[in-house]
């Protein structure tokens, strides 16, 4: 039971930061800088054309939270918390670690306990529990890293081939 309680604190932790994360860049909210705001810079780190980019990313964060909060799929809602904050990763990697200094200490964070989140399973509290399937584990955390790794490469190229163009 307390098992239990622990996981849906850390899902119900991770919801509320990816959600509110992807809020900042579709809505503006919680002083974000809205889809125009958060375009330009993406745009700056070669993520173009950045208006469609941010919606992607914040409506796949937003997706993510939401499964996470429900406890549902909770593999592709890793796989799709790691893929997102791998990009944004590349493009805080030249700062360094820490928040502080502009580093990518944040994404880190989130994708860390997205992925710690599909070896555990959502917990007790969850949809997951109430349906015929149980889908967690070592082998589904390595599949979820996989795919968010297959599918933000590209991005994650572009950033690299922009900075060294830049």
């Amino acid at each position: 039971m307390e098992i239990d309680l622990g996981l849906l604190a850390l899902r119900l932790l991770i919801a509320v930061l990816l959600g509110a994360h992807a809020c900042q860049k579709l809505f503006g909210w919680f002083r974000g800088r809205g889809v125009a705001g958060a375009a330009t810079l993406f745009e700056a780190d070669g993520l173009r054309p950045g208006a469609p980019m941010v919606v992607v990313a914040g409506l796949t964060e937003l997706a993510a939270a939401t499964l996470f909060l429900a406890g549902l799929a909770t593999p592709l809602a890793a796989a799709m918390a790691i893929g997102t904050m791998t990009v944004a990763i590349s493009t805080l990697w030249p700062k360094g670690v820490w928040a502080h200094m502009g580093g990518f200490e944040v994404p880190l964070t989130y994708a860390s306990i997205a992925f710690c989140l599909a070896i555990t399973g959502p917990g007790g509290y969850a949809l997951d529990r109430v349906l015929p399937w149980s889908i967690h584990g070592p082998l589904w955390a390595l599949g979820a890293a996989l795919l968010a790794t297959v599918a933000s490469l590209p991005l994650v190229l572009v950033v690299a081939r922009h900075r060294r163009g830049a």
